[in-house]
């Protein structure tokens, strides 16, 4: 499919906190549904590392002492999925209007096309034999507490081994898509902080890093450059720098609020807030 040319908002953001790398995303999010702001494409990372969870995924599923003894923020996600333990990794998202036909097709198609762009960049980078995970079999797609522990349909694997995780939220007519390509680390350390957790050499397996898969370590703005480029070669996105806008900017205390479970300078909260 061929796309019509598009030119989206480009954001480089400063490492943060997990509860205001959400908080953004989610302020971006309403500024779009506004008109106040544009599509927008937006790299970020985690300090201090967090661990995010799916909409839906139950705080009680997380060891909340053992993550403030380690000073892992814990956060949940707008999107849908399994935990996260976010430290050394390219964090991506973009957002746009659910009219953009780049989102045609409802979310299995929208996701198979950015799937695409990120296996071109994989390959760039000098990662062998990525594909696109078949769908999943409905007797596994509720397994696991991670979500690097199975690729769901149209994620990325090499040598079936889990590269890259992304989770889609609609909403108000825009498309909030985000996803995490590790960089470096350990897949399994992610099991220190789940209860009943997975076994981390079975995580090890399953998952696998960028500098795992291409023998040497990858730069973060490498990672996102070669990004970009596929997004312009095979979904024809253009991209302009810009910085949040003062309307985003004010939503995002609200935001922050609404995500955080457990923050580093804070008591555990249970999250109240209900998605729509």
């Amino acid at each position: 499919m061929t796309f019509p040319p598009a030119r989206w908002r480009l954001l480089w953001s400063p490492p943060a906190d997990g509860a205001t790398q959400m908080a953004i995303d989610g302020a971006i999010v309403e500024a779009v549904a506004a008109g106040e702001a544009p599509p927008t494409v937006r790299f970020y990372r985690w300090d201090p590392p967090c661990l995010s969870l799916g909409r839906s995924q139950p705080v009680e599923e997380v060891d909340l002492s053992r993550c403030r003894a380690d000073g892992v923020e814990v956060v949940r996600r707008p999107t849908g999925g399994r935990a996260i333990l976010h430290a050394d990794e390219l964090t991506y998202s973009v957002i746009f209007p659910e009219a953009d036909p780049r989102a045609a097709g409802g979310i299995p198609e929208t996701f198979r096309r950015f799937a695409q762009a990120f296996a071109a960049a994989l390959r760039a980078l000098g990662v062998p034999d990525v594909a696109l995970a078949p769908p999943l079999d409905p007797r596994v797609r509720g397994e696991g507490f991670v979500c690097f522990e199975v690729p769901t349909d149209s994620e990325l694997t090499v040598g079936g081994r889990k590269i890259m995780g992304s989770a889609q939220w609609r909403h108000r007519g825009v498309v909030l898509q985000h996803g995490s390509l590790p960089l470096d680390g350990d897949p399994g350390a992610i099991a220190r902080y789940l209860r009943r957790g997975p076994d981390p050499e079975r995580l090890r397996r399953r998952a696998i890093t960028l500098r795992e898969a291409v023998g040497h370590p990858v730069a973060f703005e490498a990672a996102a450059e070669a990004i970009l480029i596929a997004f312009r070669e095979l979904l024809n996105i253009h991209v302009f720098p810009g910085d949040l806008t003062p309307a985003e900017a004010a939503r995002i205390p609200a935001w922050r609020d609404r995500v955080a479970i457990l923050r580093r300078e804070g008591e555990p909260r249970q999250g109240a807030w209900r998605w729509s």
